[in-house]
This record gives C-alpha cells, sequence and structure tokens, in this order.
C-alpha cells in the first residue's frame, strides 16, 4: 500500500486481530507506540504480498527506507510525524525498522522457495524478532533479556505461521520449510504446489515443530524473570501462538489440510488469563 494511505497514529488495522487483544490492554502511551508498529509492519508487508510488478514493490520498499531515515534526521513525512514522539520515548532504533524492510525485500525480490536454513533464519529475525526489538523496547524490558525475548519469541511465532500457512503460501508460489528438513524427508522439489501435497511433508514439519516449541520455551523462561506488567503482552502473543502451533501438531501435516483458527473462546481465556486476571 502507498504510504500516505497508512493510518500509523490508531490502531484501526489491527482491529479484530490478535495483536489488537494484546497490546489494547497496555497503557496508552504503550498502545499507541505498539499500533504504530504494527501499522508500519502491514504497510511494508503488504507491499511485499501485492501482486503488482516487482520493481514497483521494491521501489515502494526503498520509498519506505527513505521515509525512516528522515525520521530519524528529525524531518519525518507526515505519515510518519506521530512516530518521533514513540522513538524518543521508547528508544526505538532504526535498524530495527530497517531490518523489517530487508525482510520485505526479501519478499519482493522473489518468490521464497525452500531456502536453506540460514537464510530461513535471517529471514525470521528480520520479520519477527526485528519487530520483537521494537517491542520490548516498548514494554520497558531490560536490554539483555528484551533482546533475547525478541530473538526466541519471533523465532516462534514466524515458525508457526510458517507451518500454519503452508496452504496458503503454496497458493502465492512460496515455500518457507527448509530445504535441509525437505531432503531429509525424501522431497527433492521446490515447488510450492507440489510439496504441499507430498504425503511425507510431515515428516519435513517435524523438526520445525520441535523448534518452534524450544523456542516458545525459551521465551517463557525469559518472561518468568520479569513483574507481570512488562511481560503481560508478549505473554499473551506467546500463549495465542503456542495455542495454534499445538493445534496444528493434533491436526498434522499430511495432506489434506484443514484450516486451523484458534477459536473465540479460548482466546478470551487466555486474554483473561494472562493479561486480566
Amino acid at each position: 500500500m502507498p504510504a500516505a494511505t497508512v493510518d500509523a497514529s490508531s490502531g484501526a488495522a489491527a482491529s479484530g486481530s490478535s495483536f489488537y487483544a494484546a497490546m489494547r490492554i497496555l497503557p496508552r502511551a504503550q498502545r499507541e507506540a505498539m499500533f504504530q508498529i504494527y501499522s508500519f509492519c502491514r504497510a511494508v508487508d503488504d507491499i511485499a504480498d501485492s501482486d503488482g510488478p516487482r520493481d514497483e514493490r521494491r521501489a515502494a520498499l526503498a520509498q519506505w527506507r527513505t521515509d525512516i531515515d528522515a525520521l530519524y534526521r528529525g524531518e519525518p513525512p507526515a505519515h510518519l510525524a506521530s512516530y518521533a514522539a514513540s522513538v524518543k520515548t521508547f528508544g526505538l532504533k532504526r535498524e530495527d525498522f530497517l531490518a523489517i524492510i530487508d525482510g520485505m525485500e526479501m519478499d519482493a525480490a522473489a518468490d521464497i522457495r525452500a531456502p536453506d536454513e540460514a537464510t530461513l533464519d535471517l529471514y525470521c529475525d528480520r520479520v519477527a524478532s526485528a519487530v520483537g526489538r521494537l517491542s520490548v523496547r516498548v514494554f520497558g524490558l531490560p536490554e539483555e533479556d528484551g533482546r533475547a525475548l525478541a530473538h526466541q519469541l519471533g523465532r516462534a511465532l514466524q515458525l508457526t505461521n510458517i507451518l500454519r500457512d503452508i496452504d496458503e503460501d503454496a497458493a502465492i508460489g512460496r515455500l518457507y520449510l527448509p530445504r535441509e528438513r525437505l531432503a531429509a524427508a525424501g522431497i527433492a522439489s521446490d515447488d510450492p504446489t507440489t510439496v504441499a501435497a507430498d504425503p511425507r511433508l510431515p515428516a519435513a514439519c517435524a523438526p520445525l515443530v520441535a523448534q518452534a516449541k524450544d523456542y516458545f520455551a525459551a521465551a517463557d523462561a525469559i518472561m518468568a524473570r520479569h513483574p507481570r506488567q512488562f511481560v503481560r503482552a508478549p505473554r499473551i502473543m506467546a500463549k495465542y501462538y503456542r495455542a495454534i502451533l499445538d493445534l496444528l501438531t493434533a491436526r498434522g501435516f499430511a495432506p489434506p489440510r484443514a484450516k486451523v483458527r484458534l477459536g473465540t473462546a479460548a482466546r478470551l481465556m487466555i486474554l483473561l488469563r494472562y493479561g486480566v486476571i
């Protein structure tokens, strides 16, 4: 979406999402900063996922890079003017915004198909853990544990997304499962629809499930070290996504796969348990 159309100062774009449910419990300044981060991420993600010409997508992402640079020079364009206060108040880092753009450029440059594990980890760092590095500053976590939580939880959430969205990604020509795991399962193809239909796919997914569970456990251990007010929002996100991972595991990964969705009642129970009670 063109940068000028983004309403970065409100939570309108996030309304109805699990993100919104987790963030609306925050004090106002933190909530607004998180909505700004979310709006930025949605804007650049919409560009990367659009069906426009790749040159146009790369140009739009380059404009966002220019706009972020202008924000940090103290000359924000109008659609980022509201970010200036959050950048100052919470010490948000320019390099984390730019890392997110780097991740979106990986999608915009070419359809990702069976990346090697190192490339997948880099992608997860850019599109998920970089978001976490911005977020933990808003939450007020100390630097070392904040960065560690962003690393662990960002990767847990992104691997869960990848495992959940195998069929949706295949439909647009993308395959994020790493080539090493596919090869170990005996799958030689990197064609997304071919891989999605392969009966050996569960063997390729199992190591990613285990990896995601390890990341969730490490994130839980970090959050357990800190007062509840600093980790309510990330804990809610972690519990939402861990519940989705459990649903995926129970369903299995053999084709055909039914879509998995965390129901309203389950989401409300998590929100009440970790955000309110």
